[in-house]
């Protein structure tokens, strides 16, 4: 089967019918693949990672040939929630006694290291994605207040990270107007953007730099060994190396990766543009926000004055038909002073998540290589993977090799129980955030 399946709302070839693609920059149609064309590498994936991976490879003197299934960020790069987050999806305290104090720390830098990567980039090629400053974490239980605070503490004492402050209840009531939430901090290291164009203005790089990107062309097969070959209906691409770059969208081009890394499919809805008025009553410094609840709602103000609200997860191949109606209830119990508002726009997006929520970086042989799995992370994390891609590939393996050591496991049962098995897990967390 080929990568790049579609989910029963999607559109073949097309973005989304999202306020990210309504609000999109112009990038000109890429070609579909015909015939056979070489490259030094190919890579699948027309997302952050595979984008990054091409630009970075590129301006390394690599010929390099991307394919992509549908368009340039059609996937979670161009449906996501937009924050720009450092840290992982488990916290400093926990990454200690999983890997170490050393370990540890290097990941800490590394994710430092992304958050960075993503606005250099931006800087140096005029991305127009709307970026802004910080990001709150919202606790929604109040036994979860000290934990912030000590999570707070902790990164300031111990990893010299002063860019973090904890929230009391009062002072989180300055900066997000909700009466769900009791503590909290604000990360003014960390940042949110609009996330199509920022996938947009990555492609527009790495076409300058001389990537060649073929859209609608999604790959059916690769044959290994010293030379590689990959297939499409219509074209082939032999190549050095490859880069699988699919994410939540790899479907079954490579099992090993697919029984680590599992697509879970996530909802956003945009409200119509609110006045001055609303938003200094909802987030006045216009904050990104992500929450405490396992099955984490986030949100933030767009440069027209929406808010962008998601939340709400599904795993199976469809979307909801009615998907306001499953993000609105949460929407409302953040925010119950927009019960009066209208939602415009409302998309689902299929991210990846692993059973320890740690990004899966393999090289399955010599010359193919893969990062995966973010687990809700992925505008900074894969976009510095991308890099670490084009650094392992060109011989420099070390930073690379420190995410492939993160240790990862196949999901019980592989592919063939992975989703009942997370269903039932979801549903217990579910239930628990509620009573």
């Amino acid at each position: 089967m080929a990568t790049g399946f579609l989910y029963s709302n999607d559109r073949p070839g097309q973005y989304p019918a999202s306020w990210y693609a309504a609000t999109a920059n112009t990038l000109s149609d890429a070609p579909q693949l015909q015939g056979t064309i070489t490259a030094d590498v190919c890579i699948i994936g027309g997302g952050y990672t595979g984008l990054s991976a091409a630009l970075h490879l590129a301006e390394a003197g690599y010929q390099v040939v991307l394919l992509e299934a549908h368009r340039v960020g059609w996937g979670a790069s161009g449906r996501n929630g937009g924050q720009v987050g450092t840290g992982w999806n488990k916290d400093q305290a926990e990454l200690e006694v999983l890997v170490g104090r050393t370990q540890a720390q290097a990941l800490w830098d590394l994710s430092l290291e992304a958050v960075q990567l993503c606005k250099d980039l931006i800087h140096k090629y005029q991305i127009s994605c709307d970026l802004q400053a910080g990001i709150i974490h919202a606790d929604h239980r109040r036994r979860f207040v000290q934990a912030s605070r000590e999570f707070a503490e902790k990164l300031q004492r111990d990893y010299a990270y002063t860019d973090i402050q904890f929230l009391d209840q009062a002072a989180l009531q300055q900066e997000l107007h909700s009466p769900l939430y009791y503590g909290g901090m604000l990360n003014l290291g960390a940042a949110h953007l609009h996330p199509l164009n920022y996938a947009l203005g990555l492609a527009a790089a790495a076409k300058r730099a001389g990537v060649i990107i073929y859209e609608r062309s999604p790959a059916i097969n690769y044959t290994k060994g010293a030379k590689l070959a990959v297939n499409t209906a219509q074209g082939q691409v032999t190549a050095d190396y490859l880069v699988l770059a699919c994410n939540g969208y790899l479907d079954d081009l490579e099992p090993k990766i697919a029984s680590r890394v599992m697509p879970i499919n996530n909802y956003i809805v945009a409200t119509e543009p609110l006045s001055m008025a609303q938003i200094q009553d909802l987030i006045p410094n216009r904050y990104a926000v992500a929450d405490s609840a396992f099955v984490v709602n986030y949100f933030r103000m767009s440069a027209d004055q929406r808010l962008l609200f998601g939340g709400g997860e599904s795993y199976s191949f469809k979307f909801p038909k009615d998907i306001p109606a499953l993000v609105r209830p949460r929407m409302l119990a953040v925010f119950p002073q927009l019960a009066k508002a209208n939602i415009e726009y409302s998309w689902g997006g299929t991210l990846a998540v692993t059973v320890n929520r740690l990004p899966y970086f393999t090289r399955l042989q010599p010359n193919v290589f893969s990062a995966s799995g973010y687990s809700g992370h992925g505008v900074a994390l894969a976009t510095l993977a991308g890099k670490l891609l084009a650094e392992a590939l060109a011989g420099t393996a070390e930073r690379f090799e420190v995410m492939a050591k993160l240790p990862n496991w196949s999901f019980p049962g592989g592919t063939w129980l992975r989703w009942p098995l997370l269903v039932t897990a979801m549903m217990y967390y579910s239930l628990r955030d509620r009573f």
